[in-house]
Formats: structure tokens, C-alpha cells, sequence
């Protein structure tokens, strides 16, 4: 008898989703990259940011989600640029050249869309509120937390979610001859 090898089946690997530690003796610290965009405040983990520049006209891209506003080159790195408030379902009209952009690290070369990029603050892992998202038809939990500062409420956005979460509802469709 000839026996057949058994059919695989092709996954993506799941993003990582950045645990937030919460000890009682000695809370873990946090640098966050705060930026504006839209109508709210955001932050991604420091660690997570590359860098930031200032007034980069991105090319459209044909087709693109609502979130993806089109493809800037940072340090000669060519990164597809995200609306963070069209990720959370709320549009900005974005000028033709983006006041600010800040490059994320990583292997998805992606970019934020930034009215203002604010300052680095450091802040307790204890003092960021897990945010439960109640949406399912997510695929990743886009936001870590929210934390406040200054008086400010800070989205916090999961840097590993937003590919998956900008292109969650594109659907790809083949060329045909």
C-alpha cells in the first residue's frame, strides 16, 4: 500500500500581544511614544517606535482599507502608513502631506498617521486599565489599555495587531484572464 503524507493546512502566525506585568512589590515601568491623531490620544510602547518624522506625503495606494492611507519612505525604508482613528472605526481627513509619522520596528514596516507627536512618558504597568474589547469580529486585540496622563486618557495600541487590524476585512481577489 502506498501511504500519502498528511494534508497541512497554512496558519499566520498570531501576533503577540504585550503583557502587561502586575506585581504588588515593584511595578513593572513603561515607556510610552504618545502621539495625537483625529480627536484622541494614543501611545504605543517606546520600544516598539523606530523613529518619527515630520511631513511625508505617502503614496495611495489603489484599493486600500480606509486605515491604510498610502506608502512613505522613512530612512530609506518604504512603510505602509496607518490612520490609528480609522483602526478604532472613526475617519480623519488627512491632509496630502501628513504632519507627522512614526515608523513602528518590525517586520510588517508600518507607520502611524500623527496630527502631533507628543512627549515619551514613563508610566507603571499598574496604572494602565486592560481594555476588553467586546468587538469579535477582530482578529487581534488591537488596543493593550488606556492610561491616563496629565489629565489625558492614552489609547494604548498593540503595534503587533495593527496589520492584521487595518487589512481584517480586505478581501483579496485574483486576477482573471
Amino acid at each position: 500500500m502506498q501511504q500519502t503524507a498528511p494534508e497541512r493546512k497554512m496558519s499566520t502566525p498570531k501576533p503577540e500581544i504585550p503583557e502587561i506585568q502586575q506585581t504588588e512589590t515593584e511595578p513593572q515601568l513603561r515607556d510610552l511614544c504618545s502621539f495625537s491623531a483625529g480627536n484622541r490620544t494614543f501611545a504605543v510602547f517606546a520600544d516598539e517606535v523606530e523613529g518619527t518624522t515630520e511631513l511625508k506625503r505617502p503614496a495611495r495606494l489603489p484599493n486600500a482599507p480606509p486605515a491604510v492611507l498610502g506608502v512613505v519612505c522613512v530612512r530609506g525604508r518604504m512603510l505602509t502608513t496607518l490612520d490609528p482613528s480609522a483602526l478604532l472605526g472613526n475617519e480623519t481627513n488627512w491632509p496630502d502631506e501628513l504632519p507627522c509619522v512614526i515608523s513602528l520596528r518590525g517586520d510588517e514596516q508600518l507607520a502611524l498617521a500623527a496630527d502631533s507627536v507628543r512627549e515619551t512618558i514613563t508610566i507603571a504597568s499598574t496604572d494602565i486599565e486592560p481594555f476588553d474589547d467586546q468587538q469579535s469580529d477582530r482578529p487581534q486585540k488591537l488596543i493593550v489599555g488606556i492610561a491616563r496622563h496629565g489629565g489625558e486618557e492614552l489609547t494604548i495600541l498593540n503595534a503587533a495587531g495593527l496589520f492584521s487590524a487595518a487589512f481584517q476585512r480586505t478581501e483579496r481577489r485574483r486576477r482573471r484572464f
